[in-house]
């Protein structure tokens, strides 16, 4: 096994840096997919959220699966063998590094968040085959070059490598800026490399609602797109079949024995870098 260790960080500096009297995104969404890392007022938001919009635990379900069948679909049919995966969130199962390495054992991750509490929980995250390997990078999002030059430490970028950003771009209130960060983070990884996106959308009323509310709690805001926003991500890649749709939409599993895929309001896609 081979696994690169998270920075020595001490319980009091992580019980300093956890904020447990306001709503937090990462814990609040493994509220919603059922985890247990969470705290009450977490849950209390979520509560509340669902009452206005019982939708939104569709979507934290359905996302979770996208992911799951994105990384199957890269390692199994695209032969990728490495993943960048910023915005890792609080681990749950199926995690990145777990679908992967069930494809391919090989393969090597590196997940990205600075939230403290995904931090306190990255020794969990950083579990691997003996043939692959995973690391924790302590960073965020608004700084792609330090990202890759941290991830570079593990991944090899003269080959590809897949770009994995999961309901985390809604948090960077403008939009340009939030294109302007995919594309530098993009523009340091080879040809052949291949972004996955999804992210809540501001197709219903209802989901609109629920991201005002949850705007007002004190967390840090998450701002829902439109579906040709959430489109423009993929400007110069060639997009990868069916496109950008509903998160159920997006090649779903032919023996998922609940039929037709619920609708729900997140899409995402996968792209090729030419």
């Amino acid at each position: 096994m081979s696994d690169r260790n998270p920075p020595v960080v001490s319980a009091a500096e992580l019980n300093e840096r956890i904020d447990t009297a306001t709503p937090h995104s990462a814990r609040f969404w493994n509220y919603f997919v059922g985890g247990k890392d969470n705290y009450e007022v977490d849950r209390e938001l979520g509560d509340h959220i669902r009452e206005i919009f019982p939708g939104l635990a569709d979507v934290a379900r359905t996302s979770r699966q996208f992911l799951g069948r994105t990384i199957r679909h890269l390692a199994e049919n695209e032969g990728i063998r490495q993943f960048l995966d910023i915005g890792t969130g609080l681990p749950t199962a199926d995690n990145t590094h777990q679908v992967a390495q069930r494809a391919a054992p090989d393969s090597k991750i590196v997940y990205v968040d600075n939230d403290p509490l995904v931090l306190a929980h990255a020794r969990a995250l950083l579990t691997s085959t003996p043939e692959g390997e995973t690391a924790y990078i302590d960073a965020n999002l608004y700084e792609p070059e330090a990202i890759l030059k941290a991830a570079a430490e593990t991944l090899d970028f003269s080959r590809p490598v897949a770009l994995v950003i999961l309901n985390t771009l809604g948090h960077v209130a403008d939009h340009g800026q939030a294109r302007t960060l995919v594309s530098r983070l993009m523009a340091g990884l080879p040809s052949g490399s291949h972004l996955v996106i999804s992210d809540s959308t501001s197709t219903s009323p209802g989901m609109i609602a629920a991201s005002e509310a949850y705007n007002k709690s004190g967390a840090v805001p998450y701002h829902v797109r439109t579906v040709e926003e959430i489109s423009n991500f993929f400007d110069g890649l060639d997009l990868v079949e069916p496109g950008i749709v509903e998160v159920t939409r997006w090649r779903p599993d032919s023996d998922d024995p609940s039929g037709a895929p619920v609708a729900v309001d997140a899409y995402g896609g996968v792209g090729r870098k030419p």
